[in-house]
């Protein structure tokens, strides 16, 4: 199949794009890398009468490097970040999640704020972002505002943004010296979407340990602190996580074996020297 007719419109400013898109009623759509809304077009899941390509606007490509965070456009490709472009000091675990997208010709179109805003359960930067406490910058209306990650996630394929909105940049907080990431995720073949997923970050300093599972088919089950679900011999506690997944109604017997067993690999691995 093909997609049916629409216009296509390259606005040259957020504040521009954020209008069309009020004032489209519906019936707009905005366009990054294509990665996702492609397909949806090809297969006629979607019509929409305009697309706004957003690859224009300098601001949804520009990274802001502070001593506490790194604020990366939504418009920042998969590869530019896999490629180790961003500034580094406390975010590199993001390479090492990048490469493990997908496959090299995705990634080079592939946005980390498509992605996003995709909001598919299953998604690497979804949970990423959510385990890293990321805030989102949401343009809108001529004003910006300010979306913690696990917030702008609403569901799945369910995000916070309303009419006129547009994700600008997502901030990312450094981790410290001391703190390490652990990312594990559960697939068929390397590079697909994950069937289970977990990311720890696991800070001695602070006394830190945040997790988050993902791939649960509804927004991700962030734990700020996840002490319980963790024993002292570098294992994870299987009745405390199980007991979890029972209060988020993931009742699937093999996808509960899966995401405690990806639970406990990326928790081995945040906390390993």
């Amino acid at each position: 199949m093909k997609p049916s007719a629409f216009d296509l419109v390259r606005p040259a400013t957020l504040a521009d794009a954020s209008r069309i898109l009020s004032e489209s009623n519906g019936g707009a759509r905005l366009v990054a890398g294509c990665q996702s809304l492609g397909p949806m077009l090809n297969l006629r899941l979607a019509t929409p009468h305009t697309l706004i390509d957003l690859t224009s606007i300098p601001e949804l490509t520009q990274i802001v490097d502070d001593s506490e965070s790194v604020t990366i456009g939504a418009c920042v490709t998969t590869a530019f970040i896999e490629d180790g472009r961003l500034p580094g000091r406390g975010i590199d675990p993001l390479a090492h999640i990048a490469r493990n997208i997908a496959y090299r010709a995705v990634r080079n179109r592939s946005t980390i704020g498509g992605s996003l805003c995709h909001a598919d359960p299953a998604a690497d930067w979804v949970s990423t972002l959510c385990v890293f406490d990321a805030e989102c910058l949401v343009y809108g209306n001529g004003k910006q505002r300010k979306i913690a990650a696990d917030q702008f996630i609403t569901g799945a394929y369910e995000n916070a943004l309303t009419a006129g909105d547009i994700l600008q940049a997502i901030r990312i907080p450094r981790l410290s010296e001391s703190a390490r990431c652990g990312y594990y995720k559960v697939c068929r073949k390397a590079g697909e979407f994950a069937s289970a997923l977990a990311a720890v970050i696991h800070d001695p300093t602070t006394k830190r340990l945040r997790a988050v599972i993902g791939a649960t088919h509804g927004k991700p089950i962030v734990i700020p602190d996840a002490r319980s679900l963790f024993g002292t011999d570098k294992s994870v506690d299987s009745a405390a996580v199980l007991s979890l997944l029972d209060r988020h109604n993931i009742t699937d017997v093999t996808a509960r074996h899966q995401q405690v067993a990806a639970l406990s690999r990326a928790y081995r691995q945040a906390v390993s020297p």
